[in-house]
């Protein structure tokens, strides 16, 4: 699978979540082309903020530059192949949705 082939670049996630993203992004590749970075991002985006909890951002392309302020033990930034993948949950409005957004230690992986 294309997840064999990821190499990733930075991360602070869990063993098991990093495996999550990579697995998201290469059924993301099998479901669309690589010239639909949105819709990729909007899959792999989807499918975190079910499993993980709400806040998540995906920004998936091959020229992109980035700054972001993340929760800790949630960032990845990964490459399979020339495209780029960043995932990670923001911090800026966390409070408005508390109770959407599961702590870590209470995901099940």
């Amino acid at each position: 699978m294309l997840e064999g082939k990821a190499v990733i670049n930075e991360t602070d996630m869990l063993q098991a979540m990093q495996q999550d993203a990579l697995h998201l992004a290469a059924r993301a590749l099998d479901n669309f082309d690589v010239t639909e970075p949105t819709e990729i991002a909007q899959f792999i985006k989807k499918e975190f903020d079910e499993t993980y909890g709400l806040g998540w951002q995906c920004i998936v392309g091959t020229d992109f530059g980035s700054f972001v302020t993340h929760s800790q033990g949630c960032f990845i930034y990964f490459f399979i192949g020339s495209l780029a993948f960043l995932l990670f949950r923001g911090t800026a409005n966390l409070a408005v949705e508390a109770d959407k957004i599961l702590p870590l230690e209470v995901v099940e992986a």
